[in-house]
């Protein structure tokens, strides 16, 4: 059998010596570009594969990265935004360009996914997505804090908060989607969406969904503020909770995309019509939203950036002991749910 190449062969080849090699492949800055050239051509001639473990291991890393999507149940099953679903494909890639594997697992806020991952040596970072409680795991970054782990987590930067925080600008997007129904000519908006403290997303969202009616001389009406988590059958318990205080409502601003589908179709079964009888608008652009019936206007958050500043985050606390607290723009995108003909 023909033996594996060495990184000896690779320097035989190149004309440096093997250390170079070594220092060459690990991205070290140190070696020239001229020599890494050679270095990598020599490499790629051999054929030659970096032995991604035998080097994490003189370097105690892994090469890995974490990616850990926290479920909440309903009587639905696990609960996921499917906008944390869309960033995987961008992350994916981004890892592999910076030479990172990305594990994914799905994890309970009961579990202790701290300890798995931090004492396991699993990954050498992780990051953190889903609606969860805040209150609730805060205790345990606390923990991966104390233990010195490298983390960053996609939610919303609030007082207090620990690790550095990815996070589109929830306020203005909510801002800029009550603006456009009030251009609309509606007046009796309804908000779908949790406001507690623990989700501080949702009570950004509501902020913004406040500061527009205010800008506009209207009075918040907690008559028209319903509860409602990220799922199609929060949405139509929204508009059935609506419905059932007696509440007069035009148009529906729902705190994401999946809870605003729910809510369109539980008007159309009630014989409502969207956009005409009531307005509805959602958030995160997700893919469904521009198939609904009619296509959903919604608040778009950028899958593809949102992915790689994630990535580059998490690199940028492994590689230089922390990393800062980003926020990404968000957009308006109308479309014939919330404009009548």
């Amino acid at each position: 059998m023909q033996r594996r190449p060495t990184s000896f062969d690779i320097a035989a080849i190149a004309g440096v010596s093997q250390p170079t090699v070594s220092r060459a492949l690990s991205g070290n800055p140190s070696v020239s570009e001229e020599t890494r050239a050679r270095v990598l051509a020599a490499a790629e001639q051999l054929h030659y594969k970096v032995d991604k473990n035998a080097s994490g291991l003189r370097l105690r890393q892994s090469r890995t990265l974490a990616l850990l999507f926290f479920e909440e149940w309903s009587p639905e099953g696990a609960i996921i935004n499917p906008f944390y679903l869309s960033l995987l494909g961008r992350m994916v890639r981004c890892c592999a360009a910076h030479g990172y594997d990305l594990l994914i697992s799905f994890q309970q806020l009961s579990s202790d996914w701290h300890v798995d991952y931090e004492d396991s040596r699993k990954a050498d970072g992780i990051i953190l997505l889903g609606y969860g409680d805040y209150l609730e795991y805060r205790p345990r970054l606390e923990k991966l804090i104390e233990r010195g782990a490298h983390f960053v987590r996609w939610g919303s930067a609030i007082e207090g908060e620990l690790g550095a925080t990815l996070l589109c600008d929830n306020e203005h997007g909510d801002f800029d989607a009550t603006t456009h129904l009030l251009q609309q000519g509606r007046r009796a908006i309804a908000f779908a969406g949790t406001v507690d403290p623990a989700y501080p997303e949702f009570l950004e969202r509501w902020r913004g969904y406040g500061r527009a009616l205010r800008a506009a001389g209207i009075a918040l009406d907690d008559a028209l503020q319903v509860d409602a988590d990220p799922s199609e059958a929060a949405g139509r318990a929204a508009v059935a909770e609506l419905s059932k205080r007696g509440a007069e409502f035009d148009a529906v601003f729902a705190a994401s995309d999946v809870t605003a589908i729910g809510a369109l179709h539980a008007l159309q079964a009630m014989g409502r019509t969207v956009p005409d009888d009531v307005a509805i608008v959602g958030f995160d652009d997700i893919p469904s939203a521009s198939l609904s019936s009619p296509p959903l206007t919604t608040v778009t958050q950028d899958a593809r950036q949102a992915g790689e500043a994630l990535v580059d985050a998490i690199l940028c606390a492994i590689e230089q002991g922390s990393a800062t607290n980003r926020v990404l723009p968000v957009r308006l995108t109308v479309r014939e749910s919330s404009v009548s003909a």
